[in-house]
């Protein structure tokens, strides 16, 4: 087996392996730079059997991508350094066959079609439970995957994307309530209150 290549995070100062030791046809490359996202869907993926890599930029995202030629990629489509679509652009030219799933938090109809036009197979709201991004990774030919057993609820999504907006904006209520055009005190109530079930 040869050694695999790696770096350290630099959030985490964890080292991250940016080759593929195992079953290459498995293999899954996860771009995203929330790290709690990205290294709880990478250990989901693991459990189900992929081979996985993931990274938190473009740039190592687009060297794994030319290195390695991954059989499934899950990609982010804004990361800090840059566009995910670059990634996927990469993903095509390395390996035209990859499965791959654009991820987003700001999911609009542009921007699903450009993911669409640049190769993702699909393109997925965050946050995406593994049970869909496998299911999308795996769909063969099918227009769209199967409905979860059990899908979020509508209030459990809004309460999402809200708490994601307030970490992404420092955990500042006032500019968390300014970009999503709300009122700051009926942010600071939704905010108080507990994750809807479900």
């Amino acid at each position: 087996m040869e050694n695999a290549k790696t770096t350290d995070d630099a959030l985490s100062g964890e080292t991250v392996k940016l080759t593929f030791t195992g079953d290459v046809t498995r293999s899954l490359l996860i771009v995203d730079d929330d790290a709690p996202f990205r290294l709880r869907l990478a250990r989901a993926m693991e459990k189900r059997g992929f081979n996985v890599v993931a990274v938190d930029s473009v740039q190592l995202g687009i060297e794994v991508a030319q290195e390695s030629a991954p059989a499934f990629a899950v990609v982010d489509l804004r990361l800090a350094d840059g566009s995910g679509l670059d990634v996927v652009s990469a993903l095509r030219d390395a390996r035209p066959d990859a499965r791959i799933v654009m991820l987003t938090g700001y999911g609009n109809i542009a921007t699903a079609v450009a993911a669409v036009k640049a190769g993702a197979v699909d393109y997925l709201p965050k946050p995406a439970d593994a049970d869909a991004v496998e299911s999308a990774l795996l769909a063969d030919g099918r227009p769209l995957p199967q409905p979860p057993e059990n899908p979020m609820s509508a209030d459990r999504v809004r309460w999402e994307h809200i708490q994601r907006v307030f970490e992404q904006c420092e955990r500042n209520v006032s500019e968390t309530a300014r970009r999503l055009k709300m009122h700051r005190r009926t942010l600071q109530r939704i905010l108080n209150k507990h994750a809807p079930r479900g």
